[in-house]
């Protein structure tokens, strides 16, 4: 794998981690704020700016009862209908526009997930770059095909997925036209913890499908991004607001600008330390070779003087004999006076 492009953006291991801002519902209905969200969000570093396009008609049905009531106590949204709940989550339909040219105007891609055939078709007429396929439509096998016809890279969360489920979800795409595929890693609690995020399953999924990896993660903080770039996740996807304080639909796992800014710059530092696989002395560390203990004489020894432990030593710097050739050395004596300080070598036996 050779990586690809999104846009301006390599994707790939030669390439620091993608850094995908997720806004959602974050909004809270309000255009001004989605755009503050935006300018936080190039602010941070993030690479791209990423929204939801859906309904709450294209989505399910205006029931509050029975399987369309959220009754789990541990949601986030228990008590609400599925229909409310995607009215107050989703970003309308003529806000993409600005908010998308927003994003471009500061140096950020723009993209979104479409939910259904008709939010595919509006994203195309405003070109978007690439698509997100969320966790909970990885098994539409109909849509993944119809975003794969569009021939643009295809991102797709793989929260729930089985490796079959998975396997017939990448197999769709590619057999659609799909030529430019990252599989996130996800778990699809809200929000996830570190123990049930399984990051390990990362270079897994990359050598499984052969495709870029990396992670959608609804952890709080950093940690288990880091540790995922570090396992060679290539795509990170975050969900960013302004204030988690002042609510939104996913506020409660959602970074701030400072945390979105702290998740750019250790996602990098974690990249640039992977490095290579490599032994010995770097260019940068010559200069620390002097720190490594050599043998010095430690006190005069005269011509003819048998070198013992008593006027060798092995200390710093290491400008002497290494310490190893100590017991070569010891017994052997010296052809000229040697003063103490004076660096052992092989010179001084001749």
């Amino acid at each position: 794998m050779s990586g690809f492009f999104i846009g301006n953006r390599q994707i790939g291991p030669a390439a620091p981690p993608f850094i995908i801002a997720e806004m959602s519902g974050n909004h809270n209905q309000s255009l001004d704020r989605a755009l503050a969200i935006v300018e936080a969000a190039a602010k941070a570093g993030a690479h791209a700016l990423k929204l939801q396009t859906y309904t709450a008609d294209t989505m399910t049905l205006d029931i509050d009862e029975g399987e369309f009531h959220i009754s789990d106590p541990a949601s986030l949204w228990t008590g609400t209908s599925l229909y409310k709940l995607y009215q107050e989550a989703y970003t309308p339909w003529e806000w993409h526009k600005p908010i998308f040219d927003r994003a471009h105007e500061l140096g950020m891609l723009a993209f979104s997930t479409p939910f259904d055939e008709t939010a595919v078709d509006f994203l195309e007429s405003l070109n978007v770059p690439a698509y997100k396929i969320a966790s909970f439509e990885n098994t539409d096998l109909p849509l993944i095909r119809k975003v794969a016809a569009t021939g643009k890279p295809m991102i797709i969360s793989t929260g729930m997925a089985s490796v079959a489920e998975l396997d017939e979800a990448v197999k769709a795409a590619r057999d659609a036209g799909c030529k430019d595929l990252i599989l996130l890693k996800c778990t699809s609690t809200y929000p996830a913890s570190p123990e049930n995020s399984h990051v390990r399953t990362i270079p897994h999924m990359r050598e499984l499908f052969v495709c870029e990896v990396g992670l959608s993660d609804h952890t709080m903080g950093v940690g288990a991004a880091v540790a995922a770039v570090a396992l060679g996740a290539t795509v990170i996807e975050k969900h960013f607001t302004l204030n988690r304080a002042e609510g939104g639909v996913d506020a409660a796992f959602s970074l701030e600008p400072d945390e979105m800014a702290s998740l750019v710059r250790e996602t990098k530092t974690a990249w640039q330390a992977l490095g290579v696989v490599r032994y010995g002395v770097s260019h940068s560390e010559k200069n620390s070779l002097t720190f490594r203990r050599s043998l010095y004489v430690v006190t005069d020894i005269e011509e003819g003087e048998v070198v013992s432990a008593l006027n060798v030593r092995a200390i710093r710097p290491g400008l002497g004999l290494a310490p190893c050739f100590m017991d070569k050395v010891l017994g052997l004596r010296v052809t000229r006076p040697l003063k103490k300080g004076t660096a052992l070598s092989w010179d001084h036996f001749k």
